[in-house]
């Protein structure tokens, strides 16, 4: 068995959702549950196949993201896994939507940060051990870091201002 990581450098203004799923269906589901989610959001899936061709599916409504979607969930290349490049829109936004399609499984991550997939390879395939999403810990927040935080959560909109 060998262990490789596959870096995802998230694009200026974008976020990316990975998980795992089943069934060749699971591309037009995951397109649904993106433009049923946000009115305006763009994004790009790719989504991993692992039995018949084996191909990366690959859908979305902004092609430079389905596009970097395809060349990254073949860059991954374990099971059924997909990967969502988006804009326009938060992954708060859509996971619920996402999480309620019938084929997913697991979510491994949703973030704007940088990203490492770590994978673990067999003679019969590849699967996803796990990710590092951005950077590790550098202290325990004080109270201008709470202040700060608050503040910022409600000035994109996310909670109501007192």
């Amino acid at each position: 068995m060998e262990f490789r990581t596959v870096k995802i450098d998230v694009p200026e203004g974008c976020n990316v959702i990975l998980g795992m799923a089943h069934f060749i269906k699971t591309i037009e589901d995951l397109y649904e549950a993106m433009v049923n989610a946000v009115p305006n959001v763009k994004f790009g899936i790719g989504f991993c196949e692992s039995s018949g061709p084996c191909l990366v599916r690959h859908e979305g409504n902004d092609e430079e993201l389905r596009q970097l979607a395809a060349k990254k969930a073949y860059e991954i290349a374990c099971g059924h896994s997909f990967i969502i490049f988006m804009k326009n829109a938060y992954p708060i936004n859509v996971l619920d939507k996402i999480k309620k399609a019938p084929e997913v499984c697991t979510i491994y991550a949703a973030t704007a940060n940088p990203l490492e997939v770590i994978i673990a390879e067999t003679e019969q395939g590849r699967g996803i051990i796990g990710v590092i999403d951005g950077l590790k810990s550098k202290g325990i927040e004080n109270e201008n870091d709470i202040k700060a935080r608050k503040e910022f959560l409600r000035k994109i909109g996310y909670k109501l201002v007192s």
